[in-house]
């Protein structure tokens, strides 16, 4: 049977219950044993069950949307685009309208007259809105933990962040970075946080000063450039940068590529030994070659300075379109907007509950910026 055949009675029937049992047990009300319940509701997602959407509004006085809170600088993130994809084309699955919120959010109170539910996607601390869309009086599904304080229960998918730069790190380092520096963002969202926390505590376990450096959220790719640039002239030994915004890894290479640094391996000009470029070689000829990082004097011969790696916390167009294309963490945002609105229909439905905790999975894409095969 498919999704679009399979009624209530069928599933009753499957179940060897009433009905009215049978509706009761998906519902999550009237007196069934927790057994019968149990069983119902194994029987309907084996049959592929999915309710009336019109009856169940009917039903429930409910208003059949539900709202999605992203950040403010979501509009011009490719990542939050897709995210949000996902989670319209999950909703409308079960017959659900989404409604995209004002950054600025609005009063509980009204938010729960107009949906059902609520999708709160990487919920800052420090955002005013937060609190009152998590006590708004709905189910609400946060993208991301939420580290503020809050009221009422709520649900979450959520990404190992630590993991996946910590995966950035080990594969730098196993492509001969040594000295390896970090563009976090700031903010106070679980994301941000924990990125910086694991820059920090990498480097303490592997006996590796991180070059830490703090960039906005959603740092555009001059941000990058500039900072990175600042970075390299002030640490030459820098021989690996990973980038976290979204969309921001370009200007990590324009900067490179204006200082001289070959993006993609570890050699390069700084020495005849296969080093980095930090220490060993034959060095220049006094006045004749430019330092790595220093604009050349007037009659100097610019040369390839030493090697870098770059690498991205974000895939996206960015990454895998630039040249060389930039090692990135694919955090699948599609999947994890649909993985959210999933979980916010199996609550709505009563498959789960309120408090649910989901895990998304990611994956390492290593490309030629770390001197790996696209």
């Amino acid at each position: 049977m498919t999704s679009r055949t399979v009624t209530l009675l069928d599933v009753a029937r499957a179940a060897g219950v009433s009905k009215s049992t049978a509706s009761d047990a998906l519902q999550g009300s009237g007196r069934v044993a927790e057994a019968t319940r149990d069983r119902v509701r194994a029987v309907a997602e084996e049959l592929g069950y999915r309710p009336n959407s019109a009856a169940r509004r009917l039903r429930r006085a409910s208003t059949g949307a539900v709202g999605l809170h992203l950040p403010a600088t979501a509009t011009r993130l490719d990542y939050y685009m897709n995210l949000a994809f996902g989670a319209v084309e999950r909703a409308q699955e079960d017959g659900l309208d989404m409604v995209l919120l004002a950054p600025s959010g609005a009063a509980g109170g009204r938010i729960a007259s107009r949906v059902d539910g609520l999708l709160v996607i990487d919920p800052e601390a420090g955002d005013s809105a937060v609190p009152g869309l998590l006590d708004a009086g709905v189910p609400v599904v946060t993208g991301e933990r939420y580290l503020g304080p809050s009221a009422g229960p709520s649900a979450a998918v959520v990404c190992d962040n630590a993991a996946s730069l910590t995966a950035l790190l080990d594969h730098v380092t196993e492509r001969g970075a040594r000295r390896p520096a970090v563009l976090a963002p700031s903010g106070s969202s679980a994301w941000a946080t924990a990125l910086r926390a694991t820059a920090r505590s990498w480097g303490l376990a592997h006996g590796v000063e991180v070059a830490l450096r703090t960039v906005p959220f959603a740092a555009t790719p001059a941000e990058a450039e500039e900072t990175t640039r600042a970075l390299l002239t002030a640490d030459p030994a820098v021989d690996a940068v990973i980038c976290a915004p979204d969309g921001s890894a370009p200007g990590v290479l324009r900067a490179a590529t204006a200082l001289g640094r070959e993006v993609g391996t570890m050699g390069g000009g700084g020495g005849t030994d296969g080093s980095n470029g930090t220490g060993g070689g034959t060095p220049p000829e006094p006045g004749t070659i430019a330092r790595p990082g220093t604009p050349p004097e007037p009659g100097t011969i610019a040369r390839s300075g030493p090697g870098l790696l770059v690498a991205a916390c974000v895939d996206g167009p960015a990454t895998r379109g630039a040249e060389p294309p930039v090692t990135a963490v694919d955090l699948r945002p599609a999947a994890y907007g649909r993985a959210c609105a999933e979980l916010l229909c199996d609550i709505l439905a009563d498959r789960a509950a309120p408090d649910t905790t989901r895990h998304h999975a990611w994956s390492l894409e290593t490309r030629a910026s770390t001197g790996s095969p696209g």
